[in-house]
């Protein structure tokens, strides 16, 4: 269950956001490309069921929904922030890999 979490790469992001402190639902949103509305609220009320995020309303027209990560979140973040930062340095590398292998898969059939 807690391998699903770290796995989800929604999760992981959303998670690297917060630790930098609250931010609204929106914000989030739109900091995250590809990451829908409905798939960013199916990730925040997982992660705050699981205890990594917290949810704080405000009393204003329309409210607003700001998220913080807990401390056991920040224990996550801590530990999966090593692998962010490496999908980030070497996606172009495994992206021309991919290319690479695939062009052989074609030339060899």
């Amino acid at each position: 269950m807690i391998l699903d979490r770290v796995a989800d790469k929604w999760a992981v992001l959303v998670l690297g956001l917060l630790a930098d402190g609250p931010v609204r639902f929106n914000q989030l949103r739109r900091s995250i490309e590809g990451l829908s509305q409905k798939m960013l609220s199916q990730t925040l009320k997982s992660l705050e069921r699981d205890g990594l995020v917290s949810r704080k309303a405000f009393a204003t027209v329309p409210v607003t929904v700001e998220y913080s990560i807990t401390p056991l979140g920040q224990t996550l973040a801590a530990t999966v922030d090593a692998l962010r930062l490496w999908a980030e340095a070497h996606f172009e590398e495994v992206q021309r890999a991919q290319q690479q292998y695939d062009l052989q898969r074609v030339a060899a059939a």
